[in-house]
């Protein structure tokens, strides 16, 4: 990926040499949302990459948000605070109507409008998606939504929420997956008259909460796409997320990679530098090998995906891989500094704490070899 949009990853970088370590150090210690650095990406356009240019956007390809996200994180800097904006509007663009779309997507690529957060996970359905049970019933002119979401990232930082909601029972549906409708809240107007946000804390700064909702009113014109084909609407958008998110991990491995090459010539003891020894340079290059070779899977999955190919499964794979090359990147990077992987200053504690997310989030490792199995190799379901 290195030699792709070289103009804008040096764009990035020189944008990234603003936002210093020392600024996510603070923004960790206070828990705070890191509003300078969204906005600056926003105003520079690179956030709206996606959004066609006739809405105000770039209208470039996915392989181009690909190479923004992978420089903000080998910067240091974190695209876990805004990447959402990248892909959830792909659910607008792609499944709404055209007045929605002149309404919304202009306003979002000048960032006058945050379109962050993604309203899908409950507590009791985690990842099996067709148990949900936030429910919107329709009362004339509106749908009266009633429920809950966890894991929900950004929520207090968005002004409008694709939501996933029941609009039929699941019993009462021909298949598991129909009988979901998605919505796009306007939170501004949602928070205090049916929404209640509560912050969850973690163990990294990811301004993730809880969402309740009690009888919220949402006008009927905010339905994106039919009644009940929801399911498939918020499908089409995962996968630009789990390759997005892998060249985040990306970004990390090579972070980790940097610094610890850089300290490994620079760190001496017993009277010459550490990377001599062959016990720190082997992890070192196993590294960048397993990232190396990670790396072109997200380049494929980012090329399917813009040639318009079904890609599902090179795009679950290349979310695996990269999170499992930047996690193993992350534990030499810390082993490789001794004591100073843990302190504060250096960052590489800060990095090692997000970038175990992505075996996690958006979806886990399990969840993706049991895809590969059935999708790709024909095995029985085993759920």
């Amino acid at each position: 990926m290195d030699n792709d949009f070289e103009d804008i990853r040096e764009s990035v970088r020189r944008l990234c040499a603003d936002f210093p370590g020392s600024y996510w150090q603070a923004k960790d210690r206070d828990r705070a949302y890191p509003v300078e650095f969204v906005d600056t990406l926003t105003r520079e356009g690179f956030l709206s990459v996606l959004i066609p240019e006739e809405f105000g956007g770039s209208g470039l390809g996915l392989a181009a948000a690909t190479a923004v996200l992978e420089e903000i994180h080998r910067s240091g800097c974190n695209g876990g605070a805004c990447h959402a904006q990248m892909y959830v509007m792909g659910t607008v663009l792609k499944h709404g109507s055209e007045e929605q779309k002149q309404a919304y997507l202009p306003k979002v690529a000048s960032g006058e409008l945050r379109l962050q957060a993604f309203g899908v996970t409950e507590p009791t359905a985690g990842t099996d998606t067709t148990r949900i049970r936030t429910f919107a019933r329709r009362d004339r002119d509106d749908y009266v939504v009633s429920g809950q979401k966890i894991w929900i990232s950004r929520a207090e930082h968005s002004d409008l929420m694709v939501l996933l909601v029941r609009t039929t029972p699941r019993e009462e549906c021909g298949k598991p997956s129909d009988g979901m409708s998605v919505l796009l809240v306007d939170m501004r107007e949602a928070i205090g008259n049916g929404l209640t946000i509560r912050p969850i804390r973690t163990m990294l700064n990811h301004a993730t909460t809880e969402l309740f909702f009690d009888d919220l009113r949402v006008p009927a014109t905010n339905l994106i796409g039919e009644e009940g084909k929801g399911f498939r609407y918020i499908l089409s958008g995962m996968n630009a997320e789990r390759i997005l998110i892998a060249s985040e991990c990306i970004g990390d491995g090579r972070f980790f990679i940097d610094r610890a090459a850089a300290y490994a010539c620079d760190r001496s003891v017993f009277g010459r530098a550490i990377g001599e020894n062959q016990g720190v340079q082997f992890p070192i290059a196993r590294a960048h090998v397993q990232l190396s070779a990670a790396s072109l899977m997200v380049d494929k999955a980012a090329a399917m995906f813009d040639a318009g190919t079904p890609c599902g499964t090179e795009a679950n794979m290349a979310k695996m891989l990269a999170s499992e090359a930047s996690w193993y990147a992350a534990d030499m990077c810390v082993q490789t500094h001794g004591g100073f992987g843990f302190a504060e200053e250096y960052d590489v504690e800060r990095k090692f704490r997000e970038t175990r997310l992505y075996q996690v989030a958006p979806i886990s490792t399990n969840l993706i070899l049991s895809h590969v199995a059935t999708h790709a190799l024909d095995l029985p379901k085993s759920f």
